[in-house]
């Protein structure tokens, strides 16, 4: 196999893309590392403060979480791996603050990554923000204008589009190795467990609830509300579909070509299996359709399957991509690989790998300090202009199952015609007075 994959480097095809696969070009290393906050280090939030501290160019100066606890963690965690004591704060306007920190993490639930992202490029911060990138579309839109309105990197942490891998897999779908491709198809299948059901009760000591409801509107604690439940309300959460069925929805739509929304929208799903509290579909099967791609006046589609009650694989992946084209078909796995397919099921080029976070944060702090420097701000693989598009067809893609409707989508103003109750849910309703409020929702 890697004779076949210095063939394939050789190839014109794959050198009309390079520019895919191409390595950083790094602007000049800092003088010192570079200082770096993050907020929500628990989950998600502490797999990159364990890469974070394991840099020799970046200095984690202050970590904040809601919670004593999990903040006493993140902080002993900087300090065991051998640097100076971080500041911590409950509170991410203490941060934002701090004129030294460059470039913020945030990793808190999906219901406050519009919100801190917003603000901390207003407070001037390169952001790098976890996937999805927002709550609802509407603010997905407040963060493109945020990080534009004040020259700042933004990245969405969908790593995938940082990974060489992934990366070359796209550079074949370009190059026409399968023909046009027509027809994604991005699925989700894994076993679950179930949230349980609980009535309000008093928030545990340590955690400052009110900071961690935030902008939200307000709703009682219970117990199956955190750590990491909150995803399955609809508050704080956009469901599975946003938490692992984004990345391969991400990387779907990176493969189709398309960057633009969808004008025709349709979902089907529901709570087939659990019996709780969660307000999401267990099972859900999403189709996103667009007018054309790369110049084709063909129709593209990409259709997305979960189960989160399933622990059976397709095409040998729990959650991957199959890319169909009139020539052919890639099947991908962000954890093993990808094969690719000729007219007659023919196995003609595969490659293995994995995807990690190591490229992803490599490309973002490459446009931190590239902007320092003065030059451009380069925006960085998972843009997010692209993370906003791709976070469009969860929530696009939750509403029409929810409505059990096709939604017509007005692309470019980004609204559903046609349909009152439908264009409502493209924003949500928000504490009156709270400070986290973006401003134009």
């Amino acid at each position: 196999m890697r004779e076949a994959r210095r063939m394939v480097l050789k190839s014109g095809a794959a050198a009309v893309a390079l520019p895919l696969v191409t390595a950083v070009v790094r602007a000049a290393e800092p003088a010192a590392p570079l200082p770096v906050a993050l907020i929500g280090p628990g989950g998600m939030g502490r797999s990159h403060l364990e890469h974070l501290v394991r840099r020799k160019d970046v200095r984690v100066a202050w970590v904040c979480d809601v919670a004593a606890d999990r903040l006493a963690a993140a902080k002993k965690l900087v300090v065991d791996a051998g640097h100076v004591e971080p500041q911590g704060s409950d509170d991410l306007r203490d941060v934002l603050a701090d004129k030294e920190v460059q470039a913020v993490w945030i990793a808190t639930p999906d219901h406050w990554h519009g919100p801190a992202a917003i603000l901390a490029a207003d407070a001037g911060k390169h952001v790098y923000v976890e996937k999805p990138a927002c709550h609802n579309l509407r603010e997905g839109r407040l963060m493109v204008e945020a990080a534009r309105r004040n020259r700042v990197a933004m990245q969405v942490g969908t790593q995938a589009r940082s990974a060489p891998m992934i990366r070359r897999a796209i550079e074949k779908l370009r190059a026409g190795a399968i023909g046009e491709v027509l027809v994604a198809k991005a699925w989700n299948s894994q076993r679950r467990g179930s949230i349980g059901t609980e009535k309000p009760s008093d928030p545990p000591p340590g955690l400052s609830y009110d900071h961690w409801v935030g902008p939200a509107a307000w709703q009682p604690y219970q117990k199956n509300l955190l750590p990491g439940v909150w995803r399955f309300w609809q508050n704080f959460g956009c469901g599975d579909i946003g938490n692992d069925g984004v990345h391969e929805i991400d990387i779907a739509r990176f493969g189709l070509g398309v960057c633009e929304h969808p004008d025709r929208v349709a979902g089907l799903g529901g709570k087939y299996f659990f019996d709780d509290d969660q307000e999401f579909p267990d099972t859900q099967i999403c189709v996103w359709e667009w007018p054309g791609a790369e110049g084709s006046a063909r129709r593209r589609q990409l259709v997305f399957e979960q189960r989160d009650w399933s622990p059976y694989v397709q095409e040998g992946h729990e959650n991957g991509n199959a890319f169909y084209g009139t020539k052919g078909m890639l099947i991908l796995g962000k954890r093993t690989g990808w094969q690719l397919y000729s007219e007659r099921n023919k196995l003609i080029d595969e490659e293995t790998g994995s995807v990690d976070l190591i490229a992803h944060h490599d490309d973002f702090l490459d446009c931190v300090r590239t902007a320092i420097a003065g030059g451009d701000v380069r925006r960085p693989h998972a843009d997010i202009e692209e993370g906003h598009r791709s976070a469009a067809l969860v929530h696009l893609g939750n509403i029409a199952c929810r409505l059990a409707r096709t939604l017509h989508v007005d692309t470019a103003a980004e609204r559903i015609v046609g349909d009152d109750e439908a264009q409502a849910l493209l924003t949500r309703g928000y504490r009156a007075g709270h400070w986290a409020v973006p401003r134009g929702v």
